[in-house]
């Protein structure tokens, strides 16, 4: 569910029409629904709210401050992999012990980073990784609390490039080791064990992978109590999927009551880790119709907004709908949606049958929420775009529109080519 409907024709993004938006901010423009984000995260909370949980953000989706603040103050916490996750999940005010930190290359300073700040946790990748973090909180005189990722070798039946749970994957501890890496990780004295972690993907739309590997995460759980190790958090990752197109993804809710007998019980507190899923239909990508050109057997609709600001299509060949920010009769026509980046990869919908655009006229990308601005670039040079939340009526500015001079911000010229001797 989300707030961009039409009303009397018009795209509304909550109460406020998208036409305000483009002729205030300009486009490309990236729009958020505040009142969609609190829906999202409140879906999650309430579906675990009977069972002692953390919701945890995952920064890589979006990491714009102004949602990162949203989410903590509703009690969320954060999934990070990075350093500069980590500085952006604190500056939006998201208290350390609600931070998890995952991602398979955690560098020296970032984890010395993240002992400093007193996190909830560090998803282990590797046994070198474990044999690192114990080093660098030996050092800082400090225990280091950490989970073991868990690599299920489970199929998520999504886009193998956002697949992370088989085995051919980089991520995680081989299942078939785990038991041994637990043991290891027992008698670190730099290591408190705290937890398990797993998350075998990306858009994921059926509960079956899902819910395979978490029996198997806990069957782990009652090897390591037989060892005398016990896990506090049980940290289930994120992955689930949203609609695109046709797809009917589950609710948090059908997670939660296909968990609840899984756990039977124990005493645990369960970690999540959705990013796509608070997001994704909470956002939209506004862009202007640049030309028309007609090829051979197609239009091609050329925007503003290219691969640089949304690379999901060339990337994943992602679909995103496309609707007309004015709603009225029109004509259908084949047509390639491209923008005005130098590659023949620069497309946002891709053989389609879609409502012919006119030449001047404002288009909303659908469901761009999610690994939208956090993948974009300056590719070509070009600027990347503003974002801006609306909340009923009102609307904020919450990232400014790159200039041509942020582009040079942090280049320096030498003098050698500077006429200087």
């Amino acid at each position: 569910m989300h707030y961009f409907t039409y009303k009397n024709s018009l795209l509304y993004a909550e109460e406020v029409p998208v036409s305000t938006l483009v002729e205030t901010y300009g486009t490309p423009l990236y729009v958020y629904s505040y009142n969609t984000l609190l829906r999202h995260f409140k879906a999650y909370d309430e579906s675990f709210k009977d069972y002692p949980h953390l919701v945890c953000f995952a920064l890589k989706a979006n990491s714009n401050g102004a949602i990162l603040r949203i989410f903590g103050e509703m009690g969320g916490g954060a999934d990070i992999v990075s350093g500069g996750e980590l500085y952006r999940a604190r500056k939006a005010g998201i208290p350390p012990e609600r931070i998890v930190y995952a991602g398979v290359g955690k560098k020296d300073d970032e984890i010395r980073y993240a002992l400093s700040e007193g996190i909830l946790m560090f998803n282990v990748e590797s046994e070198q990784e474990l044999a690192n973090i114990d080093r660098i909180a030996g050092e800082l005189g400090k225990k280091a609390p950490v989970a073991l990722r868990v690599n299920p070798d489970i199929d998520p039946g999504t886009h193998p490039y956002i697949s992370t749970g088989l085995k051919q994957n980089k991520f995680g501890i081989p299942f078939e080791h785990a038991l041994e890496s637990y043991k290891q990780a027992n008698k670190l004295k730099n290591i408190s064990v705290v937890g398990i972690h797993k998350h075998i993907g990306s858009q994921i739309i059926s509960l079956a992978p899902f819910l395979d590997s978490l029996n198997r995460l806990v069957s782990l759980i009652d090897s390591l109590k037989e060892e005398g190790i016990g896990v506090k958090y049980l940290d289930i990752g994120g992955g689930l999927g949203i609609q695109y197109l046709d797809e009917i993804p589950p609710h948090p809710s059908e997670l939660a009551e296909k968990i609840m007998p899984i756990l039977n019980g124990r005493d645990i507190t369960v970690v999540m880790e959705p990013g796509r899923t608070l997001v994704g239909n909470a956002g939209i990508l506004l862009t202007k119709v640049l030309y028309i050109k007609k090829g051979h057997d197609r239009d091609f609709i050329i925007v503003d907004a290219g691969m640089n600001d949304l690379a999901r299509p060339a990337m994943y060949g992602a679909y995103h709908h496309i609707m007309p920010v004015y709603k009225r009769k029109r004509k259908q026509v084949f047509a390639d949606v491209v923008g005005p980046i130098c590659e023949s990869g620069d497309f946002l919908g891709k053989d389609r049958e879609i409502q012919a655009l006119a030449l001047g006229e404002y288009a909303a990308i659908m469901s761009a929420g999610a690994y939208g601005y956090s993948m974009s670039s300056n590719y070509n040079s070009r600027p990347r775009a503003a974002e801006v939340l609306v909340k009923g009526s009102e609307h904020y500015i919450v990232r400014e529109r790159e200039s041509f001079d942020d582009l040079l911000r942090h280049e320096i010229i030498p003098d050698f080519l500077n006429g200087s001797k």
